[in-house]
């Protein structure tokens, strides 16, 4: 199962956010509607297919324990880890540790990235897609070696 694509969301007063409907039945399918929410480094929330998680879990339990680097990667992202469930319309209530962590309010926006799906406080996103955009030219837009062989 992959994720593609951009959603404009809501989060209601409680947290709840719907998933988009494209998405619903493939989830539970894959997982029967369990996921796991965490946080990522750039401010924005990470929800993983449990299946897709305990992949993502078990190596990061596997890092180094004595490397500063691998302990915060833990920390944040098993730290925050949290098991939701779709209810019978397709949200997920989110936690408010969670939706603060990512200053998420009311719009939202729902980005499938392959295996996961990241949720970006609206103005967040815009503002961060601008700075992306500006990065990539004033870098030359070249690519890194790893990317230089992949066709589009």
């Amino acid at each position: 199962m992959h994720f593609r694509g951009l959603n404009n969301i809501s989060i209601d007063a409680k947290g709840r956010m719907a998933i988009p409907a494209r998405y619903r039945e493939r989830l539970q399918e894959a997982c029967g509607g369990n996921l796991v929410v965490t946080v990522d480094h750039d401010k924005c929330l990470l929800v993983y297919p449990l299946p897709e998680w305990e992949i993502i879990e078990d190596k990061l339990i596997n890092l180094p324990n004595l490397n500063k680097q691998s302990r915060v990667l833990q920390r944040l992202y098993m730290g925050y880890a949290t098991e939701l469930e779709m209810d019978g319309q397709g949200r997920i209530l989110l936690p408010a540790s969670l939706r603060d962590y990512a200053g998420l309010g009311k719009k939202a926006v729902l980005i499938g990235q392959g295996k996961k799906l990241e949720i970006w406080d609206e103005a967040a996103w815009n503002e961060n897609q601008e700075q992306w955009l500006a990065d990539m030219h004033a870098e030359g837009g070249e690519l890194p070696d790893t990317l230089a062989e992949i066709s589009l």
